[in-house]
Formats: C-alpha cells, structure tokens, sequence
C-alpha cells in the first residue's frame, strides 16, 4: 500500500525512488541486448561479441540473484534491505567490486563455473520466522534456475542452433552458467546460501560453530569442488538439470570456446 507523505510516494514506509532499477543495471541491459545483436548477426569479431554477451548476462544474473535476495527479506520484515539500495539491482550496492564482481567474472571466463558473487547483508532478527529466513536465502538459487528455465525456452521449441551458431552457443553457455550457480549455492556449506537454508533449522549450540565456519565456506567449497568424485557429480547434476530443462548441451563448449575470445579460431 503507498502513502503520499510531502509530495513523496511511500511503499512501507520507504520513498519509491528505493526500487528503481539503477542506471548502471539498465546499462548492463542495454549493453547485453547490444551484444546480442552483434552476435546474432556476426558483426566484427563474433566471439567478442558472445564473450560480451556472456558476461554482461552472467552480471545481470548476479543482480538478479542479489535482488531475489533482498526482495523476500523486505517482504519478510527486513525494511533496511530497501534503504541499503538493494532493491536498485544496482551491482556496487551488493558487496566489494572486486570480489564480488571481477573474481566471478574471471571465474566464469576460465572455469566455466558460476561462482557465487556479492552478498546483500540481511537483518535476519527483523524477519518473521525460520520459514521466511530460509526463504531469503532460497531466493538467489530459485533466480538462477529461474534465467536458465527462459534462456532454454528457446531450445524447447525448437532451436538447434545451426543457423545463428554463436549467438545461440553463447546463450546455451550463459544458461549453463546459470545451473551451476543455482547448484553450487544450494550445497549446504556454511556461508553459502544453501548453508543459510539450513542454519535457521540448527540447535543454538550448533549455529555457534556454523558462523565460526561460514567465512571460510568459499574455501571448503573449492577444496569439495576439487576432489574428482565430488567434482564429477556436481557436474553430473548440473547436466542432467540442463537434459530436464532442454537446454543443449552440445552447445556448451561451443559457447565456452567462443567465451575465450583471445584463444578462438575458426579453424
């Protein structure tokens, strides 16, 4: 419900200027469907274009991630997600540039992973009930299988990509991308989303060592990811997840080696 208060529009109490998309997030928008076009249509150095059209996508997932985050929290009790500029999909709101934007990005262009990016901080005393915690924290993971079910739709009616190759070999990438974030997020490791679903149902004396653990969670899940088994199945889902949806994974290493422009021939 909004309430006029001093010429000014108010959604519980914050100002609607809060939950307006960003400048910068509707630039990452405009520069993705730029990019889109360029590679739809083969102009100049086409596997620059997929590798703009990957990553410029994969940080409008991360927004959307942030955001899906931040939105469930402020309906759940937590008004400060607003104030804090989280519901802007602006992606300097979210945490540090670098780790949470360059690292991923780098991650994404040499590892072919989706690895989690900013965090948006969540009042968690503010919300309503264990449910709704989880429910934040579900709320990232739900976003990424969310983009990879639309950027599928495609494929399921029909697209096989032999005309357009590139630009439907960037977006199979970009869709991949999308399952492995959604798959890496909802390992329950502490610190990580998944770990945050579960944290709200632990005994007290449990949490306490939960927290200890969680900032170091980023480092036992590469430790996990490196082991071959754990590795391999965590692929193993990833694939059958984009079987289930219809994405084509025959398009996967197309999109990847496109991805690295600096190393793509044509031969």
């Amino acid at each position: 419900m909004s309430d006029r208060i001093g010429g000014g529009n108010l959604v519980m109490g914050v100002p609607k200027e809060a939950f307006r998309p960003s400048p910068i997030f509707l630039g990452l928008v405009a520069l993705f469907v730029t990019a889109g076009v360029m590679a739809w249509n083969g102009f100049g150095n086409v596997a620059f274009d997929v590798f703009l059209l990957v990553v410029t996508g994969w940080l409008i997932s991360l927004c959307l991630h942030e955001y899906a985050h931040a939105l469930v929290a402020f309906r759940s009790g937590d008004i400060d997600a607003a104030h804090r500029g989280y519901l802007t999909l602006n992606p300097l709101k979210y945490s540090h540039p670098l780790l949470s934007i360059v690292l991923p990005v780098i991650v994404v262009v040499l590892g072919g992973i989706g690895l989690p990016g900013g965090a948006v901080w969540v009042n968690h005393g503010a919300l309503r009930s264990r449910l709704r915690s989880s429910l934040v924290s579900l709320a990232g993971p739900a976003t990424n299988l969310v983009f990879a079910i639309v950027l599928a739709l495609p494929f399921v009616f029909g697209v096989t990509g032999e005309t357009h190759t590139e630009f439907w070999a960037g977006l199979a990438l970009l869709g991949f991308l999308q399952l492995t974030a959604a798959v890496l997020n909802l390992i329950p490791v502490p610190g990580l989303d998944g770990g945050n679903i579960a944290r709200p149902w632990l005994p007290y004396s449990w949490k306490r060592t939960w927290d200890v653990i969680a900032p170091f969670g980023f480092i036992m899940l590469f430790a996990l990811l490196w082991n071959p088994t754990i590795g391999g199945a965590f692929f193993d889902v990833v694939f059958t997840l984009g079987d289930l949806i219809g994405m084509p994974s025959y398009l996967y290493g197309d999109g990847f080696a496109l991805l690295r422009f600096w190393n793509y021939t044509t031969n």
